[in-house]
């Protein structure tokens, strides 16, 4: 069954202010009506797991908070995308057209947020993304009616990393990656930051989706000489990558550094040893003392009996984030200018990140960013805990906006990496 009705609210309090006019019609309902939105996640299919653990945390945020927000209630239609961008559009279509939902929030891959993306390019609709990362989506190719309220760039985070990596004095890597989009960005991220700052890539290494055998490419890696490799790899093949990496003798030879997907709690809460003291780099660090994170955790671990993935915090803290902006604007959403100027211009001073967040001018969040590290916490189970904090990433990282993206979009042939 792929619709689920919820009838939620909220109340809690926010600011507004500036966008340019945006041309977008507004809806016809009336603002005593219940507020409406449509939910989108793979419910079915590879990605599924992610999926339920999408709608766990957004659904979460409006349990936790009450029946009501500015005087109206709050009704979730939760659509299955299937992880399929042809299923997606439709069901979005379906929520927009036929539902009548004042917005939409959610999707997991990246080929499903796009095809909504492009949907609501045409009709003004907002779109809130927490786990789509397409660089362009706020780059770019920018779509001001969607927001990565909760999300981040592919390309943020593994910057970070590649900074933290030469400040300890590693000047070769090796990468391997799975060869679609979220993987180039990511590495392009990386790669770019590295050499610039006196690294080298010695070699990137591209294998498909679903790869089952990494022996191929673990035998070149340990051969090259690099002294620290970086991964990005996600769900199954995070898994499988980071068993073989151990069991092939490499753990504990070569200092491996992953993607924020890599060392995910919906990777290493099914992983033993192998997954123990790999270095990742993002915004939410479940093993933080941070009393609001602590506390963030502490209730998704008892309502859902396991520690909370980005997936559920990023759709958490992006329900937060639209809440506070509906309550600002009195819960007139049906004002779509008003609503998105507002939603861009609110600040989380209080998420279960423990420090402000605030959106840059296209739609992107700027965070302080966790240099992280597996480590097997007092219950005897494995998560990320910080080893040091960068403050203020942007999405941009050390680049003027307007500089970086005259540069091409970062793909398999293009890594923005500086020739030494």
């Amino acid at each position: 069954m792929d619709r689920r009705h919820f009838l939620k609210n909220t109340g809690i309090a926010a600011v507004s202010s500036g966008l340019g006019t945006l041309a977008i019609p507004m809806a016809a309902r009336s603002e005593t009506a219940p507020i409406r939105i449509g939910l989108m996640a793979p419910l079915t299919g590879v990605v599924a797991a992610g999926g339920r653990e999408l709608v766990d945390g957004f659904t979460m945020f409006w349990d936790s908070i009450g029946n009501e927000i500015a005087g109206r209630k709050v009704e979730i239609i939760i659509e299955d995308d299937a992880a399929n961008p042809d299923t997606a559009l439709q069901k979005a279509r379906r929520l927009v057209e036929q539902s009548k939902v004042d917005f939409l929030f959610g999707n997991l891959l990246a080929n499903t947020g796009i095809a909504v993306a492009n949907y609501v390019k045409g009709n003004g609709e907002p779109y809130f993304i927490p786990v789509i990362a397409a660089d362009d989506l706020t780059q770019r190719g920018r779509i001001p009616n969607v927001i990565r309220a909760g999300g981040y760039t592919a390309s943020q985070f593994p910057r970070v990393l590649a900074d933290w990596a030469l400040k300890q004095g590693y000047r070769k890597v090796a990468m391997i990656s799975q060869d679609y989009a979220f993987g180039h960005e990511q590495c392009g991220g990386f790669a770019q930051t590295f050499t610039e700052g006196g690294g080298k890539v010695l070699q990137e290494f591209w294998h498909p989706l679903n790869t089952s055998d990494f022996s191929p490419y673990l035998g070149q890696i340990a051969g090259l000489g690099a002294d620290v490799i970086f991964a990005m790899e996600t769900g199954s093949d995070s898994n499988r990558f980071l068993q073989q990496f151990a069991s092939f003798g490499l753990k504990g030879q070569i200092p491996l550094l992953g993607a924020q997907n890599s060392t995910d709690q919906s990777v290493i809460r099914t992983l033993g040893p192998e997954c123990e003291g790999v270095i990742s780099a993002a915004q939410f660090c479940e093993g933080s003392d941070n009393p609001a994170t602590q506390a963030f955790v502490k209730a998704y671990n008892a309502k859902f009996g396991k520690i909370p993935s980005l997936y559920g915090f990023s759709h958490y803290v992006g329900a937060m984030w639209v809440a506070k902006a509906i309550t600002a604007i009195g819960g007139k959403v049906e004002d779509r200018e008003l609503f998105l100027k507002t939603v861009l211009k609110t600040e989380l001073p209080d998420s279960p990140l423990g420090t402000p967040v605030k959106f840059d001018a296209y739609g992107n969040p700027i965070y302080d960013v966790f240099i992280r590290k597996v480590v097997k916490n007092a219950e005897g189970k494995y998560w990320n805990v910080p080893v040091t904090t960068y403050k203020g990433v942007s999405q941009f990282w050390n680049y003027d906006p307007e500089t970086y993206m005259k540069q091409p979009p970062y793909t398999r042939d293009f890594q923005g990496i500086k020739k030494a």
